[in-house]
């Protein structure tokens, strides 16, 4: 028998491949950790301490949730799709990561630097 997040889990998957369920095309990407991923996330830029840091609420129903975590400017090391827009991430684009101090489970997460600043210009 399956605990009651697993029950969860397997519920939301079910729900989100649902023919009647239409997303519009600007969220729709592929899946960064699992197939429920996209559905379930918000990221929401807090604040800039600096230039090459930002505060993120990162908000994922299916795995975790971190109301206020410091992530840093680097170069992607490898392909992955942007958590915030859905483009695509090549090697050698600038991102931001999380902190990796406490090793978070979105540590893998990336968000691309232009696509970051462009939101939190247009929020402030």
């Amino acid at each position: 028998m399956m605990d009651p997040w697993s029950q969860t889990i397997t519920m939301l998957h079910a729900w989100k491949n649902e023919s009647h369920v239409i997303r519009p095309s600007s969220f729709q990407r592929k899946p960064l950790l699992h197939e429920a991923f996209d559905a379930a996330l918000v990221v929401n830029v807090l604040e800039r301490p600096s230039s090459t840091t930002a505060v993120i609420a990162w908000h994922d129903a299916t795995r975790c949730s971190y109301g206020d975590q410091t992530w840093r400017t680097s170069r992607a090391r490898k392909s992955g799709i942007c958590a915030m827009s859905g483009r695509s991430i090549v090697p050698g684009d600038v991102v931001y990561r999380p902190s990796r101090r406490s090793a978070p489970c979105n540590a893998h997460a990336m968000i691309l630097a232009s696509v970051l600043e462009d939101r939190y210009r247009l929020a402030a």
